[in-house]
């Protein structure tokens, strides 16, 4: 086991090895929903990508289950990218999508709150921990690799419901959609929060024909709260320019994930996508307006009975801001 983890710890080290500076180009370079110019907006660009939350492999937490691993090395990297697609969703939710982050400053509570709920820890209720043992209903075994799929069933399982009461505009609530996607990547779209690809593992943006990416392939020491109740949140930050892949080696397996606030982003999101996207002939997902009959029966899935002191402090905190 030793071993195993030493191969995964030695890859924080040979990052900078083959990180390469981004082109010199006049292309426009997407970050999840954001256009920034390459030529004349690097460090705007760059500073974007740091401001995303960053979840990578982990040790030296408390072994999930009591008996189960300590460290996700290995296993855990497609659970990683879910949680830092469900973590960009509440950064827009509570603080926008254009709030940055910023090195060794004071952070708004919120973002503190949201934080919280995915350290490594049983009682967070984003945590490792949490994922892998939701996981088992899905037919995982905990330390068990996931795909796209199981961790977007498992992310559905933490949507609050119902999302949206026709002909009711208060009863709209924030949705962040997760759609599993067995076709090729699309041009654009600005309601875009992450894309997970089991190729790399990894939850990225796009420039020219590359996706840039966060990978979660590094592993870090545990991070805990400190007295001050704060987290030393430096390494859950990437500090380092991104990595880049091909589209063309994008696997097609893959997760999307929407993030829309109101009622009228969802109606945009859903004329852009027949405009643009379904007009393919091989579409990678279908737009309807009612549950077609031949489809079994809608089920909304129930809260999770996560009686956790994470899990209390952000339903309190979801419900305090949707109403």
């Amino acid at each position: 086991m030793e071993r195993v983890l030493s191969k995964y710890e030695n890859q924080i080290t040979i990052f900078a090895d083959y990180l390469e500076e981004f082109p010199d180009t006049d292309e426009l370079v997407w970050i999840l929903g954001k256009q920034h110019l390459l030529k004349t907006e690097k460090s705007k660009l760059l500073s974007d990508i740091s401001a995303r939350l960053w979840f990578t492999y982990r040790r030296k937490f408390s072994p999930i289950g009591g008996t189960g691993p300590s460290s996700d090395a290995g296993w855990g990297c497609m659970l990683r990218c879910g949680q830092m697609m469900l973590a960009q969703a509440l950064i827009c939710r509570h603080l926008g999508r254009d709030w940055k982050w910023e090195k060794q400053k004071e952070q708004p509570k919120e973002y503190q709150q949201i934080l919280q709920c995915f350290l490594d820890r049983k009682d967070c209720c984003y945590s490792i921990h949490q994922m892998a043992q939701m996981g088992v209903g899905e037919g995982k075994s905990i330390g068990e690799w996931f795909g796209p799929n199981t961790v977007a069933q498992v992310l559905k399982k933490w949507q609050p419901t119902p999302v949206f009461f026709p002909g009711k505009s208060h009863g709209w609530r924030s949705l962040a959609g997760y759609i599993p996607w067995d076709c090729k990547e699309s041009e654009q779209d600005t309601s875009c929060i992450c894309i997970s690809d089991p190729s790399k593992d990894s939850s990225g943006a796009r420039v020219g024909d590359e996706l840039i990416f966060l990978d979660p392939h590094t592993t870090q020491t545990f991070v805990d709260t400190e007295e001050t109740g704060t987290v030393d949140d430096q390494t859950f930050h990437c500090l380092q320019p991104p990595q880049r892949m091909n589209i063309l080696n994008l696997d097609p397996s893959v997760a999307l994930g929407f993030f829309c606030k109101e009622e009228k982003d969802f109606d945009n999101w859903c004329s852009l996508v027949q405009k643009e996207i379904l007009k393919e002939n091989l579409r990678m997902f279908e737009l309807v307006q009612k549950h077609p009959s031949h489809w079994p029966p809608f089920v909304p899935p129930a809260k999770p009975e996560v009686t956790t002191t994470g899990a209390g402090r952000l339903y309190h905190f979801l419900d305090s801001t949707c109403k």
